[in-house]
């Protein structure tokens, strides 16, 4: 592992533990070269993931991505840090064991829409004004009111 602070190759592992949740291992390493320390993850990947735009255009799966969208739905706001880990490991799994390499964009949109909603409304709303294009004050009020009563019949906007 290369140092982030002086661009050694030669780090030292000092200690590994699982994380909460065991979905990754932590690692605090630190560098004989310039006595900087810091902290890797691993994580299982069961394949490679790329994601299909609307455009047609593919980009490889970003977990970090993912999980920055996440973060900047939830701003501001009573989520913690370790329930959008979750939420960001939880997905990725969901899209791991679907079997296909090919990911259209819409369903990880759906997947995090879905998560989202569970965890805080406003983040849900947040993050739905950006997924779906929300371009005026009704198109929120719609989308709200649809929270309000979840019986009542949904339009696209």
């Amino acid at each position: 592992m290369r140092c982030p602070y002086c661009g050694s190759l030669d780090t030292q592992v000092k200690d590994s533990r699982p994380t909460e949740d065991s979905a990754a291992i932590r690692r605090r390493r630190s560098c004989p070269s310039c006595g900087a320390r810091f902290t890797t993850f691993e994580r299982i990947q069961l394949r490679d993931l790329t994601v299909v735009k609307k455009n047609g255009q593919r980009k490889t799966f970003e977990r970090d991505k993912l999980a920055r969208s996440i973060i900047t739905a939830c701003r501001k706001r009573p989520v913690e840090g370790d329930q959008i880990e979750r939420v960001v490991n939880s997905i990725q799994r969901r899209l791991e064991s679907m079997g296909e390499s090919n990911i259209p964009s819409n369903i990880i949109g759906e997947m995090v829409m879905e998560a989202l909603q569970g965890l805080d409304k406003v983040a849900y709303v947040r993050f739905a004004s950006v997924y779906k294009n929300f371009r005026e004050a009704k198109d929120f009020e719609s989308f709200v009111e649809t929270l309000a009563n979840p019986g009542a019949p949904t339009q696209d906007v």
